[in-house]
């Protein structure tokens, strides 16, 4: 059995992880870290195998991550609203003191791949976000956070760690079902600037967290990196048969 942390687990992405995890109880022990108590007993009603505190204060992860042999990082910087915007005004955004993208994405994921090197972790499955190698993305001018390029440091921060990793960078997430799309992968943000015939670069956090739990099962997700999108649904509804192994085939090491 792997023991798991998650971190970020109350984040929407997060919390389909720790559920996915739970329904392999004989394969995953899994263990979160989340700063608020309330909203994960808001979410599981227990907070039994949860840590609380911040990835900026290493304590705090070492102490989550004692004895785990895998773990899941999905915390994010998060962008905030600037007032009310005038009626036809596009809304400005800004990031909280302390709560940057350089602080989070880079620094508090650095601490977490340190901790995880220095705890003896063998696997880390770090997801990531799309666009990365373009400065001039959207994304990076929220609240001129630069989001994308902090996240991309950190994956590459991962890849020199030594430690095993699968870097999984999505495109734009969606609250719909998994299990309905088919899943595409490629590189250096190909899929973001020509997706193929047109399709919409996006995916379902379902399907996102689906990867990540294969990521943890299959030895060929080990020291790959990957983006991912997904097809429209098909018309019927039906689910998808994925080959998970070839997927992951498909991706090389490295970003």
């Amino acid at each position: 059995m792997k023991k798991v942390l998650v971190t970020g687990a109350t984040g929407r992405t997060g919390l389909l992880v720790v559920n996915k995890l739970r329904q392999y109880p004989r394969e995953f022990k899994v263990v979160g870290l989340a700063r608020n108590e309330d909203k994960v007993k808001e979410i599981w009603a227990s907070t039994d195998d949860f840590y609380f505190g911040n990835i900026k204060d290493k304590t705090t992860i070492e102490k989550a991550i004692s004895g785990c042999d895998a773990l899941v990082i999905l915390t994010s910087a998060v962008p905030q609203i600037k007032g009310t915007p005038a009626p036809g005004a596009r809304p400005e955004f800004y990031f909280a003191d302390g709560e940057s993208p350089e602080e989070i994405d880079y620094y508090g994921q650095k601490n977490q791949i340190d901790a995880a090197k220095s705890a003896g972790i063998n696997h880390v499955v770090l997801v990531g976000s799309m666009g990365g190698t373009e400065e001039t993305n959207p994304l990076n001018r929220v609240g001129n956070g630069k989001i994308l390029i902090w996240k991309r440091k950190a994956e590459q921060y991962l890849i020199d760690s030594g430690i095993n990793y699968t870097i999984i960078r999505a495109g734009g997430l969606l609250n719909e079902p998994g299990g309905k799309r088919e899943l595409l992968v490629g590189k250096n943000d190909e899929l973001l600037k020509n997706p193929p015939d047109g399709i919409r670069p996006s995916i379902p956090r379902a399907d996102v967290a689906e990867l990540v739990v294969r990521a943890l099962q299959i030895d060929e997700a080990k020291n790959k990196a990957m983006d991912t999108i997904s097809r429209p649904p098909s018309e019927n509804g039906e689910n998808v048969k994925i080959d998970f192994v070839k997927l992951f085939e498909q991706t090389t090491a490295g970003l």
